[in-house]
């Protein structure tokens, strides 16, 4: 369900053309606080909890009726007039997420919002509850900041069961071994005993690993803007693909296999189609429902 599965296994491809083995980077965001979350995830919550709840979900709904284009575009033509270091990327989208997160109670339920594809998970699977999250679990309520406490909850959850997972069937997929150095257990246990300002600084991450990199490598090489690894599937939905999402998304259908509740998957996808939130909740439901096709019983 993860979209960047896709130029992951096409990136695969083009290294096994020379080699059978490979160095993954996958674990530093997670020990070195790589992820922008780290960063703002704490000062969005401390000026958050200044304004009313109520005032912050109202205002979250009128954003989160804006098409994200036209967010993007408002954002764009204000921009311009600031200096490039403050101008942001993708700006319709971190609307979008500051609309989702603006009833947030806590710090943990911004950080929730923040990794979450579907923030009631519970009302889209039938006969389901989602379990305590990580961040309230019994080994994390000792740790001292909201910054470490996403970062553990990272480490054990988003890690091992997305990115480790995504990256070993991409590689495999083309007899492409993928090692990840990073993850070597003294590594993990050094970097986890590392002081924060040792990880983030001056509003960046991974500042040992800068450091580092910066005697090996020229800085203009990687002192730029996180990206994330994507394709465009926000596209492909909306035109070559659009048959196909619509008929793996017939209500009859998901009503029959009797996994997932139809109103909130059509109700997702015409928002989708209106230019309203991102595809990662469609292409979660996508996967899913091609999941559940090709392993079918027959009979």
């Amino acid at each position: 369900a993860d979209s960047s599965q896709i130029p992951t296994y096409l990136v695969s491809k083009l290294a096994r053309s020379k080699v059978t083995v490979s160095l993954s980077g996958d674990g530093g965001d997670e020990l070195f606080g790589g992820y922008n979350r780290y960063i703002h995830a704490e000062s969005i919550w401390r000026n958050m909890r200044r304004i009313p709840r109520p005032l912050r979900r109202s205002a979250g709904a009128l954003v989160g009726a804006v098409p994200q284009g036209a967010l993007t575009g408002a954002y764009s033509a204000v921009s311009r007039l600031l200096p490039r270091r403050y101008r942001m990327p993708f700006a319709g989208t971190k609307f979008h997420k500051l609309a989702i997160m603006s009833g947030a109670r806590s710090g943990e339920e911004v950080y929730r919002s923040l990794v979450s594809m579907w923030t009631e998970p519970d009302a889209l699977v039938i006969d389901a509850h989602e379990p305590t999250a990580m961040l309230e679990a019994n080994e994390s309520a000792e740790l001292p900041d909201l910054m470490r406490r996403m970062m553990y909850a990272d480490l054990l959850t988003y890690l091992v069961d997305d990115i480790l997972v995504k990256v070993d069937r991409a590689s495999m997929a083309v007899s492409l071994e993928a090692r990840v150095p990073l993850l070597d257990h003294r590594v993990v246990e050094y970097a986890w005993r590392l002081p924060m300002r040792h990880k983030l600084a001056n509003g960046r991450g991974k500042v040992l690993l800068r450091s580092l990199l910066a005697t090996r490598v020229p800085p203009e090489l990687f002192e730029r803007p996180k990206m994330g690894f994507s394709v465009p599937v926000d596209e492909w939905l909306r035109g070559p693909l659009r048959d196909w999402a619509e008929s793996t998304l017939c209500s009859d259908r998901l009503r029959r296999d009797g996994f997932l509740r139809p109103e909130p998957v059509a109700h997702e996808w015409q928002r989708f189609l209106r230019g309203l939130g991102s595809h990662a909740r469609v292409w979660a439901v996508l996967m899913f429902q091609a999941w559940v096709d090709r392993y079918r019983p027959v009979g």
